[in-house]
């Protein structure tokens, strides 16, 4: 059956019109997917790295590694010459233990200054004792001259009545009123009064130089214990204090830890699993402390960065699932989850300018695109071979996101 002109037509326009639906729904799909699924092939595979660097300096003795070897956690990779350092360890000790050794010397002055210390109060005390004897001597003495002062007058006393009596017989002698014996007696009486004035005199003298030696060895007394007092102050002066010395103890304790802590990084070792990349140092070199001489790639976890336009960030979450493919292995296929997304990528200087202290420094620009910024999105990889990735492979990203979140 041959088929019209116009029908032929009409079966056209209806072909063209399937095939523009067909076109139009399949890129709906397509659409769809992209916005459901956000995917990537700017991506690249990353790791956590470290620069490993020696605490101390010296020259490299052994290195036990070799570049992009793999390593394992606790494994030596680096031997620095280590003698200089458990010298100074060496040293340290000596010191610390001759520090001991003064405080122990120190005590026993101490104890020594001490004992000099009592034996100067004993001093004191004894002199103070003699001082309290003296005084009481010398009270003793001025009481003895009081009484010769009075002995004095009492013996003055009694002979003058005696001289005054014997001078009022003597001359009724001659009239006969008296007798000779009285008269006798009376001269004796006169004469034995003024021996006892004599004495008391002299008694009263001998008091008075015994008051005057009395008052002396209170002086001297006074002059010992003023003395003793002296000494007890100059042997509490004398006396050391160990504070200075014990003070020192922290200062040497932690020299010792120090040198203990540099003759313990004298070895380097692999803080975690890892593979050593950029070696570039060979034994016999002199190593800086604090200066990288290779890099230690974590090969613990591995992420994939993949960089998703800003218009992609609201359908990708954290926790979705992610496919992950490599280019260097595009028939691996791994697996991976969203840890986060960017917050932040440096400004483009040609759309705001120099951001610097006052204003910033915006230029016009004619720009008939704009490109949409690109934020970091960090996948964990779940599976594959942890210890043969690596840093910086390209791959592609798939994102299995959730159309309930469009």
């Amino acid at each position: 059956m041959e088929l019209t002109a116009e029908t032929r037509r009409r079966l056209g326009r209806g072909i063209s019109a399937a095939a523009v639906l067909g076109a139009v729904i399949t890129g709906l799909f397509a659409l769809q997917q992209m916005v459901d699924n956000p995917r990537t092939d700017d991506a690249e595979v990353f790791a956590n790295f470290i620069g490993m660097a020696p605490v101390v300096s010296g020259p490299v003795m052994k290195i036990t590694v070799a570049d992009n070897q793999y390593v394992k956690q606790g494994q030596m990779m680096l031997d620095i010459d280590e003698r200089p350092y458990a010298y100074a360890l060496g040293q340290a000790r000596s010191e610390q233990a001759a520090l001991e050794g003064s405080i122990v010397d120190e005590q026993r002055r101490i104890a020594s200054e001490s004992s000099a210390v009592s034996v100067a109060d004993a001093g004191v005390r004894s002199a103070e004792a003699a001082l309290a004897h003296a005084q009481a001597v010398v009270a003793q003495a001025r009481a003895a001259v009081v009484g010769a002062q009075a002995s004095v007058d009492r013996a003055r006393a009694e002979r003058d009545y005696a001289e005054h009596n014997r001078d009022r017989l003597e001359p009724l002698l001659a009239k006969q009123f008296v007798t000779v014996d009285q008269v006798d007696r009376a001269r004796t009486v006169a004469a034995a009064r003024e021996q006892a004035w004599a004495e008391a005199r002299a008694q009263q003298t001998l008091a008075g130089a015994a008051l005057t030696s009395a008052l002396a060895a209170e002086a001297q007394a006074q002059a010992r214990l003023e003395q003793s007092h002296q000494q007890v102050q100059q042997a509490q002066h004398s006396v050391l204090t160990l504070e200075p010395l014990v003070a020192q103890r922290s200062g040497r304790l932690s020299a010792i830890q120090t040198a203990e802590y540099n003759l313990e990084n004298c070895r380097l070792y692999a803080p975690f699993d890892g593979r050593v990349t950029n070696l570039t140092i060979s034994e016999g070199a002199y190593a800086h402390a604090g200066q990288e001489i290779f890099t230690l790639i974590d090969t613990r976890t591995w992420w994939v960065l993949a960089n998703f336009r800003e218009t992609q960030l609201r359908h990708i979450q954290p926790g979705m699932k992610a496919d992950i493919y490599l280019m260097s292995h595009p028939n691996l296929h791994l697996h991976g989850v969203v840890d986060s997304t960017g917050f932040g990528v440096t400004p483009d200087a040609d759309l705001l300018g120099r951001l610097t202290k006052g204003l910033p420094d915006v230029q016009r620009t004619l720009n008939w695109v704009r490109l949409a910024s690109r934020y970091p999105v960090r996948i964990r990889i779940l599976d594959g071979p942890q210890q043969n990735f690596r840093l910086g492979e390209s791959a592609v990203v798939v994102i299995d996101g959730h159309p309930g979140l469009l």
